[in-house]
């Protein structure tokens, strides 16, 4: 907000492929961490660049579709990392996955400089004051968003980070046959997911529906039909189990898409970037306190209880927000 889209974006994304590759490079535990580390900082920052972007260059009804497509590189990164692994790491070693995916990366930076020279922003970036910032930090709407983040996000976190487990531990799967026959199956719904979304709401929004109310109406049905997210561990089949972790996925990105958009319907694209940060500090915080526990319930109880905790968490965030918002 404070330098400008083009420098905010640039230098994260620099910074996230090069600790990407030194990942491969690595030969401590110390290493691995540091690597690691970096990489969670580098990569934290573009979604709240990708905010930034999408405050700056599209209208409120445009907004969750813009997520939607932002969401479209993550997605399309979770399809593509397990067949890479089950590809490349046989044949060259984990390490070769690390260093191709970091170099990967680079190439976005000058795609996106030529990009943003030949396409003019329809909105004047102004940079922001920093006096903003106390005014969103004091609204309790942002705190609202953040709580129903973390708590959408658990089924995000589950099956971006467990998926593969799951068909191992449940369905006895080899780890190279979950990658190459499943785990890549319910990001591509979850992409569609995302798309639904911000569909949903262009077309609430585009009949004159107020723009909260009508994000509030999707994440609500999504909320609701995600319960059976609890049934996922009953499946008979890892076909039928990738059938229903896939309409989890989906509806979960349905929210997804909408909750990112509301922070710049609330504060505008000239805080864009600040405010979205705020969603993606409490994914962080969530995952920081969340991914032990899943482990150590999986170990203890097996996928059942994981799923069934984890399919009421969207009702409650959306329950937290509107009360905030209303």
């Amino acid at each position: 907000d404070r330098v400008g889209l083009n420098a905010g974006i640039t230098v994260p994304i620099a910074v996230g492929p090069a600790a990407g590759m030194a990942t491969g490079l690595t030969r401590s535990f110390g290493g691995l961490l540091a690597s690691r580390t970096v990489l969670g900082i580098g990569e934290a920052a573009g979604i709240p660049c990708a905010g930034k972007a999408n405050g700056v260059y599209l209208q409120a009804r445009e907004l969750a579709f813009g997520t939607a497509l932002n969401q479209v590189g993550i997605t399309v990164g979770s399809i593509a990392a397990p067949l890479m692994v089950a590809v490349m790491a046989p044949a060259y070693g984990w390490r070769s996955v690390f260093v191709v995916c970091g170099a990967l990366g680079f190439l976005w930076i000058p795609v996106w400089w030529v990009t943003a020279k030949n396409i003019a922003a329809p909105q004047t970036e102004v940079p922001a004051r920093s006096n903003g910032i106390g005014k969103i930090l004091r609204d309790r709407r942002i705190w609202a968003l953040a709580a129903a983040n973390a708590l959408v996000m658990t089924l995000y976190t589950l099956w971006t980070n467990w998926t593969t487990v799951y068909f191992v531990e449940q369905h006895h799967l080899s780890e190279i046959q979950a990658n190459e026959n499943f785990a890549w199956i319910p990001p591509v719904f979850a992409t569609l997911g995302g798309f639904a979304g911000g569909w949903m709401a262009f077309r609430a929004i585009r009949t004159g529906a107020d723009v909260v109310r009508a994000r509030l109406r999707i994440c609500w049905l999504a909320a609701a039909v995600m319960l059976l997210t609890a049934a996922v561990p009953l499946m008979p089949t890892p076909a039928l189990a990738a059938a229903l972790v896939s309409f989890s996925f989906f509806w979960c990105l349905a929210i997804s898409t909408n909750l990112y958009a509301m922070p710049i319907d609330f504060f505008g694209a000239r805080h864009a970037a600040f405010a979205v940060s705020i969603l993606t500090a409490s994914y962080g915080l969530m995952q920081t306190v969340l991914s032990p526990l899943i482990g150590a319930m999986v170990d203890h109880f097996g996928f059942t209880m994981v799923c069934v905790s984890l399919s009421v968490m969207p009702l409650a965030g959306i329950a937290i927000l509107r009360a905030a918002t209303r």
